[in-house]
This record gives C-alpha cells, structure tokens and sequence, in this order.
C-alpha cells in the first residue's frame, strides 16, 4: 500500500469507530425514551447471537471421526451449567470456550 493508501485506510477506520461509538447517543439522547423497537432488538438479540454462536461452532462437528465431538458436547455442558449458575452470556461463552480449547490442546 503506497502511504496515501494507508493514511486513507487509517482515517476510515477512525471515521467508523467514531460513527459507531457516538451516532447512538445522537440518535438516542437521554431525555428522550428509547423507541419500541430498539428495546425489543435488546431483549432478542442476546438470545439470536448466542444462537447463531452455537451453530457456527458446531457446523463442522462430525461425530464419525476424530474426537467423535466430545470437546465439543463437554464445552456446551460447561456453557448450559455455567448459565444456569450465573445467568451470565458472557461468563458462559467465556467458560466454554477456555473449556474448550483445554480440551482440544491437552485432553483428547
């Protein structure tokens, strides 16, 4: 990439960062209540990204070779109990995947 080319890429991305962190609070200000429609997606999209989290991880999943899937179903058990538990999305995404990857590189 020439140097215009780079310094075109790196104000891109500063423009993107600062639209994304600050055009919420223009379009939502405090004093206004939030639209309809913005606490419904709040209230579904945790529930759809985890979803789509679990298909992602286990489209590649074949239970006639390898390690026949057992990281994998062990990792979901410590995702579902960890949930159970806490009620924490983020604890349990992070438990599973630790879970996960302890399992890959040194058990099986």
């Amino acid at each position: 990439m020439t140097l215009s080319e780079q310094l075109c890429t790196i104000g891109m991305v500063i423009l993107g960062t600062v639209l994304t962190r600050f055009l919420p609070f223009l379009l939502f200000p405090a004093g206004k209540p939030t639209p309809k429609y913005i606490r419904y997606l709040g209230t579904v999209l945790p529930s759809a990204v985890f979803g789509l989290l679990v298909i992602y991880c286990l489209k590649n999943v074949n239970i006639f070779t390898g390690s026949h899937g057992i990281p994998e179903l062990l990792a979901i058990t410590v995702v579902i109990a960890l949930h159970l538990w806490k009620r924490q999305m983020l604890l349990s995404i992070a438990g599973g995947t630790i879970c996960y990857m302890l399992l890959v590189q040194f058990v099986l």
